[in-house]
């Protein structure tokens, strides 16, 4: 029997927990985190789904403390495996599995190693993503990878679509190299540091639009931060506002100096600042939704010029959730 100890989080942790138990590795400890309460939780539990198969859980601040390491140490096990976890694991913590300590990452490593992906891929407009599995070194995300699957974004697509592509990437990657991997003739590919990039957590102010940007960049940002993140953030005079969905209508049209808004044939558009047309098919303001028809009303009421003045100073903070 092989044994194996997990570290997880988040639907890809649930996803590839559930695929270990399928191959038969005997996952004999989960370590996990406390969901923050800050933090709108939108995702799968691992400690629920440890529970399920009543395999033993523990959710500690700091993974690499001696305690813990003790913790691992007594299960002696063959592998450990980090899915979504969070915290980065240290060498004690490594050493400990004699057949190989391994991380599911949400991208195509080399390329977006680091923290949040998903929501850095759809901001650089990038067309595909996927996941890699790799083992475990002692800098983040660049050991040897062992598979991985290709996932396509589309032009719509927002990070929760991405991120159900990528969880099902996940689960099919380590489905596949888990045969291999239990009968030790797993390859083991270099990273390419010369194809590399890095991109650490994600901050509240990189929510915030910046409409000097052509359509499609925004549009990308909208996508990367649209529920259940917090969202892209403007003011539209002086009214704290969101924008949850967009599409590019026009990436031809000339740059502009001042980005507005205007409402014509019951759209919503901008022209921005580096050029395009963007139409903003869910927005927030003041906490409400409005549609095309709803702005008009809230723009009479408000006394609102069309076009309208975007971005006049910066709003306030929400706190990001990326991943």
């Amino acid at each position: 029997m092989t044994l194996a100890v997990v570290f997880g989080y988040h639907n890809v942790g649930v996803r590839c927990l559930k695929a270990l138990l399928a191959h038969g590795v005997d996952v004999a400890l989960v370590v996990t985190h406390e969901d923050s309460p800050g933090e709108t939780i939108w995702f799968g539990s691992v400690a629920s789904t440890a529970a399920e198969f009543a395999i033993p859980t523990i959710a500690p601040g700091d993974p690499n403390a001696p305690e813990i390491v003790a913790r691992v140490a007594a299960v002696r096990p063959d592998f450990i495996f980090s899915f979504y976890y969070r915290r980065m694991l240290g060498p004690a913590l490594l050493a400990l599995a004699p057949r190989g300590a391994l991380n599911m990452h949400g991208s195509l490593l080399p390329k977006y190693r680091g923290r949040a992906p998903v929501n850095w891929a759809i901001i650089h407009g990038e067309r595909e993503t996927g996941a890699t599995l790799h083992y475990m070194a002692d800098k983040p995300d660049n050991g040897d990878i062992v598979a991985q699957t290709a996932v396509p974004i589309l032009p719509d697509d927002v990070a929760s679509d991405v991120f159900g592509k990528v969880t099902v990437a996940a689960e099919m990657t380590l489905d596949r190299a888990l045969p291999s991997l239990l009968a030790g003739t797993a390859s083991r590919i270099a990273q390419d540091p010369g194809k590399s990039s890095y991109f650490g957590g994600r901050k509240p102010e990189d929510g915030v639009i910046d409409w000097a940007k052509s359509a499609s960049a925004i549009h990308d940002l909208v996508r990367a931060v649209a529920p259940p993140y917090p969202g892209a953030r403007t003011l539209i005079d002086g009214h704290p506002a969101r924008l949850l969905r967009t599409r590019v209508l026009d990436t031809a049209a000339p740059a502009v100096i001042a980005p507005a808004f205007d409402v014509a044939d019951g759209r919503i558009t901008v022209r921005c600042g580096g050029g395009g047309i963007l139409q903003i098919l869910e927005l927030e303001i003041d906490d409400a939704i409005v549609g095309a028809g709803a702005f008009a009303h809230w723009r009479a009421a408000h006394a609102v010029a069309v076009p309208g003045r975007i971005g006049a100073q910066e709003p306030p903070a929400a706190p990001d959730q990326s991943d």
